[in-house]
């Protein structure tokens, strides 16, 4: 064996003017950079790091390159800095590295889409995926422009296959295994049903699932021209490009393409396809569905297919088009779509009545300014603020996933974001500033109570997005957010959080701290009105008055506990009770009173100006006396 030059590695920060290289006898280039140092223990796998910061290092060879040892150092001209560098590296090779940005990146990625060096092509597409795969799973433009990419060389690799008439070229593209078909006439008139068998390409030893038959109906092939009766077949050791959301995929997935992007659609007899699934810790097999992969919306829909389960691990596919085909595991958590539909309206409803009367709150608020009010009532409306601009933004999340800019729907994603962790921060503060009044020490004073609130409140959310929407270049967080329903394709796309990890840590652990401290307050503060409460029956007089009075003040206090439950958020704790299975009663309960949660603090915002207007007078009609006997003495 001759020994082939495998890894290229310099770092502008360690070896600016030269490269060193390692010798193996094997064909496939292996580059491990780790902060500037060569890695001993080297895997197939491409690994690039600057700085913990994954990147991508790629070579182009002008010619053979031979050497008699294992290692060796040449010299190299380093041009660009971070997030490019490139290193010259005369006469041999030019090598560049480009940290995993969507700027670098994309550019890169569209560069390949040309008819030269198909294959090596593909497989540097694969290996750019590979390198930065956290850029493709969040990045939508990133993943289509892939997938865009991906298909142009597919079909150029068909179009270029030697392949002979009736038989099959497999290519082995490392992560892509690509079956090229050229059907023949005598195949076709010798079929004795409406199918034609064809083999699926086996994708790489680590993926369980394959499809074991797949039948192509004769009557669609015979109606393409027979110099153009080449059928591609693809399957992938890799599915991050067709992962959306929190779709499970449970098989392989086989991706059929014919020249030019030609597509078999609206087929009287269909495709079939039985797949091989890898069943670990799937306990319903009804639960496995077939569906395709719709490359314009990006996202899994089950429009003209039908799935047939003969036992747990094999999974028929029938179905009228051909694209990307594969098996979902269908969670028992999607809702269906009456009940969808339903929530929607009751959510649009609430959501517009809570705006209107959270804006009236804010509009009495500024024409009362002039008058005395308390701490209260400011942190009542500033609530009243953060609930507006939530469900504002609510009302145009659909809006702005149909717009073209993708900024429009970023914004309106990163503000949604904003607004609720803005209402979950003056839902706390409410319970803060009721533990101070109440609990604590009545009537406490400290200085620059309100600012430091508000900073407080409006801050912390905005710090919050403010930092998740600069790392966009790492991660993208925000962007158009496909909702799908169960037992149907219907979906509703909306800007909202596009990162389930970021989502849950950012939402739900926010919440949950808030959820137990403003539990603990409304805990205490109930405790306080139960022992007001028993301290008044026990003065209270016998009989009917009596009796009359203390049913009146029960209810005032039971009115005042439900207040305050609506006024610290504590109804939002009822999505805990519904997580992981759909329960609709909880469902339900907590569409109506979040949505209209608005309402209900305009009428507690009113009941607490009245309150305040009824305290002045008193305090006027207090302080009127001394001020008429003053006017006599004098």
């Amino acid at each position: 064996m001759v020994p082939l030059l495998l890894i290229v590695l310099l770092l502008p920060e360690s070896l600016a003017d030269q490269v060193c290289i390692n010798i193996s006898n094997g064909y496939d280039m292996n580059i491990t950079i780790t902060n500037g140092t060569l890695l001993e223990s080297l895997t197939s796998d491409v690994k690039c790091e600057v700085g913990g910061r994954p990147c991508v290092f790629q070579c182009t060879f002008n010619g053979m390159w031979w050497f008699n040892g294992s290692s060796v150092c040449l010299p190299a001209e380093v041009t660009g800095s971070l997030p490019m560098v490139v290193y010259i590296i005369q006469p041999y090779s030019n090598c560049t590295l480009n940290l995993c940005a969507p700027s670098i990146i994309l550019p890169q990625i569209q560069s390949l889409d040309s008819n030269c060096s198909l294959q090596r092509q593909m497989m540097e597409l694969l290996c750019i995926r590979d390198t930065c795969p956290q850029l493709f799973s969040s990045d939508h433009q990133m993943k289509k422009a892939f997938m865009k990419v991906e298909k142009r060389i597919i079909l150029n690799i068909m179009q270029t296959s030697q392949s002979e008439t009736g038989g099959c070229t497999n290519y082995d593209l490392g992560g892509l295994s690509l079956n090229v078909i050229k059907i023949s006439e005598v195949g076709l008139n010798s079929s004795r049903t409406s199918w034609i068998p064809v083999e699926a390409p086996q994708p790489l030893t680590q993926n369980e699932s394959y499809v074991s038959e797949m039948w192509l109906p004769v009557s669609a092939l015979k109606s393409i021209p027979a110099e153009e009766r080449v059928i591609g077949l693809a399957s992938y050791a890799d599915q991050s490009q067709f992962q959306h959301g929190q779709d499970t995929i449970a098989s392989m997935v086989l991706r059929i393409e014919l020249l030019e992007g030609q597509r078999l659609q609206n087929l009287s007899v269909p495709i079939n396809m039985t797949f091989k699934v890898a069943i670990h810790g799937y306990v319903n097999p009804h639960w496995l569905q077939c569906h395709y992969f719709d490359e314009h919306d990006s996202r899994w829909k089950t429009d003209g297919c039908q799935t047939f389960n003969d036992n747990q691990s094999d999974v028929m596919c029938s179905c009228n088009h051909a694209t990307p085909f594969a098996i979902l595991l269908i969670r028992p958590d999607q809702i269906d779509e009456v009940h969808w539909k339903i929530l929607s309206h009751i959510s649009y409803i609430g959501c517009g009545l809570s705006a209107f009367f959270t804006a009236l709150s804010i509009v009495m608020y500024v024409f009362r300014r002039n008058h005395k009010m308390d701490y209260s009532l400011s942190i009542h409306v500033s609530l009243s603020g953060a609930l507006f601009l939530l469900n504002s933004t609510f009302l145009l999340t659909e809006w702005g996933a149909t717009m073209e800019p993708d900024w429009v729907c970023i914004f309106l994603a990163a503000f949604m974001h904003y607004s609720l962790l803005c209402c979950f921060t003056w839902m706390a503060i409410e319970a803060l500033h009721l533990y101070l009044l109440l609990i604590k020490v009545f009537n406490t004073h400290y200085k620059q109570y309100l600012l430091k609130l508000s900073l407080l409140g409006w801050g912390i959310p905005g710090v919050f997005v403010s930092v998740a929407a600069a790392v966009k270049d790492v991660r993208q967080f925000y962007g158009v957010t496909q909702m799908s329903m169960a037992n149907t394709n219907q979906t509703n796309a909306i800007c909202w959080i596009t990162d389930d990890a970021f989502f849950y840590t950012s939402n739900l652990v926010y919440f949950t701290l808030v959820f137990i401290f403003n539990s603990g307050i409304l805990l205490a503060v109930a405790l306080s009105i139960c022992r007001t409460q028993h301290a008044f029956r026990a003065k209270s007089r016998l009989g009917a008055e009596g009796d009359l009075d203390s049913l009146g003040a029960s209810c005032r206090s039971g009115l005042t506990v439900l207040g305050l439950t609506c006024l610290m958020g504590t109804t939002w704790g009822l999505a805990f009770l519904g997580s992981g299975y759909v329960n609709y009663s909880i469902l339900y309960l907590f569409c109506i009173l979040n949505s209209t949660q608005g309402f209900f603090v305009f009428l507690w915002v009113c009941q607490s100006a009245k309150m305040q207007r009824k305290q002045d007078m008193e305090d006027r009609m207090t302080s009127s006396p001394m001020k008429t006997s003053e006017v006599k003495s004098d």
